[in-house]
């Protein structure tokens, strides 16, 4: 398992961020996105080293990094000033990084952090990478009620998760429904935006695999959280990383990324031919 793990957070790290981070147009990361290999690159060739020094000062570097774009969150609430479902998404997406690389930190270090396994702080890496991360950018770019919904849903499931880690398995829960909903409505909203004329064939394609595979890797991170909470049978931390992990990596955050560059890109070209 820590070999796909270390792989989905290469993958977070190495293109999965800086791509994320091209969407949300904004001039004040342009610095950290050019920046952030320095710290990215460093930070995956920890994952392959075993823990210790070594693997912990490279780790250290990729955390600096994490602090440096979680630093322009207070800024950028300073400079816009707004309480939009969208806003609080993109405010999330710029902190929850941080939170991996902390993780990630302790991990290499194999110092067990607020007295969680070793193993769990590994997957809690992946974990902010993406349902935090690349979720909360994805959900921002839905408009209506059910977009600002879906919006909402990444901070308050992220962090509902996050207590639960602490506080137990029944927060833990409500954090995965709460996500679990959210995910779901932006699947459905995806799925009509590939029903629409305007995309090309292959930007409908990967939101086509992006709308579905979401819908079915929620269902077994809902099926996790229900289980470690009641006690039901439940799939296993090495089958959810497998299924769950891997599907929301490359079927869900990187094609519906590439995907929402590739509509962002068309309405930059229909703006300047008009």
């Amino acid at each position: 398992m820590s070999v796909l793990v270390g792989s989905i957070v290469m993958l977070g790290m190495l293109v999965i961020v800086p791509l994320g981070l091209g969407l949300v147009q904004d001039p004040a990361l342009d610095r950290v996105r050019r920046l952030w290999p320095l710290f990215a690159v460093p930070g995956a060739v920890s994952l392959w080293l075993p823990r210790g020094d070594a693997a912990t000062a490279l780790a250290l570097c990729y955390a600096a990094g994490t602090l440096l774009l979680a630093s322009h969150a207070p800024r950028r609430l300073a400079r816009l000033r707004s309480a939009r479902p969208a806003e609080a998404a993109v405010l999330t997406a710029l902190v929850t990084p941080s939170v991996a690389a902390l993780a990630l930190v302790a991990e290499r270090f194999g110092h067990e952090l607020f007295g969680f396994e070793l193993g769990i702080l590994a997957l809690t890496v992946p974990h902010f990478h993406f349902a935090g991360f690349a979720a909360a950018l994805v959900c921002r770019a839905q408009d209506g009620p059910a977009g600002r919904f879906a919006a909402l849903s990444v901070p308050l499931g992220t962090l509902l998760v996050l207590v639960g880690y602490f506080t137990g398995e029944r927060t833990e829960l409500a954090g995965a429904v709460v996500l679990t909903a959210g995910m779901w409505t932006v699947a459905l909203l995806t799925w009509r935006t590939v029903r629409v004329a305007g995309p090309d064939r292959v930007t409908r394609l990967l939101l086509a695999v992006s709308a579905g595979v979401l819908a079915a890797t929620m269902v077994l991170a809902l099926s996790w959280a229900l289980g470690e909470a009641t006690g039901l049978p439940h799939p296993t931390l090495t089958w959810m990383a497998a299924t769950h992990g891997l599907g929301n990596a490359l079927g869900f955050a990187l094609c519906a990324l590439l995907a929402r560059r590739r509509l962002q890109d068309l309405t930059r070209t229909e703006g300047t031919t008009a």
